[in-house]
């Protein structure tokens, strides 16, 4: 089966084969695919699978992620990362927030950036995704959750709202995280534990021990009063059982 991808743009074309066609190559045996073909000229990809079965279908549905992501300006070991099942891609377009216009454009870019790349780094950190600002577009890849958080920083910033407010947002969300990470390991810790049962087994002799106590528990609610021996035998105390009085 031959497949499109979409086209990477000239200045990009030597990155997304690069040196002696390595890079090329990699991307061929990380997607699994027979034949990655790139036009050095126009930058056109066509990518060729063999049989069904033979190749990882969600691969090939991630592959033109991946193309984009570098046809964007991530570095191609960044972007190789998409074909991970729980990586995912996002691309913002700076235009729909600031319009066509080049300078303002530069400036959104500059926002995003920070000074020396410190909060683009910090959304990274945050959120743990990769960002990529190429010419009018932002690229992220990265997980679900860390994915939305990145965007809606990117998205925030290129609507004009201040670096501290979107840094606030930021942590409130990976404290967000923490705590419900915390809480399905804390559901899973409670459902994987050894249960009473399976702890009396580890320690001689506890189990028979609570077996004869949980045996006289039902006894006594079963026990009919009018019954001598009955009474009797609840009564009489077992060798682990004695009873103590003391003065108040």
């Amino acid at each position: 089966m031959r497949q499109n991808l979409p086209r990477v743009p000239k200045d990009r074309i030597a990155v997304i084969i690069g040196a002696k066609g390595q890079t090329r190559r990699n991307l061929q045996e990380a997607a699994g695919c027979k034949e990655l073909t790139i036009d050095s000229t126009s930058g056109d990809i066509v990518v060729e699978w063999g049989e069904p079965g033979s190749y990882d279908p969600v691969k090939a549905f991630k592959l033109p992620d991946v193309i984009k992501a570098v046809g964007r300006g991530m570095a191609p070991n960044r972007a190789i990362q998409l074909l991970q099942d729980d990586w995912f891609f996002e691309m913002v377009d700076l235009r729909e927030h600031v319009g066509k216009r080049s300078n303002q454009q530069r400036r959104i870019r500059a926002r995003i950036i920070g000074s020396e790349g410190k909060i683009r780094k910090m959304i990274e950190q945050h959120t743990n995704t990769e960002i990529s600002i190429y010419n009018s577009t932002v690229v992220l890849v990265g997980e679900e959750i860390g994915l939305g958080n990145a965007r809606q920083a990117i998205e925030m910033l290129a609507s004009g709202s201040e670096h501290g407010t979107v840094i606030k947002f930021l942590e409130k969300e990976r404290r967000k995280v923490r705590l419900e990470s915390r809480s399905i390991d804390y559901i899973e810790e409670k459902m994987n534990a050894t249960s009473s049962d399976e702890f009396a087994d580890l320690v001689p002799g506890l189990a028979e021990v609570a077996k004869r106590r949980n045996n006289r528990r039902l006894k006594a609610h079963q026990v009919d009063p009018s019954d001598p021996e009955a009474v009797a035998e609840v009564m009489e105390l077992a060798e682990d059982e004695e009873i103590t009085w003391e003065e108040e």
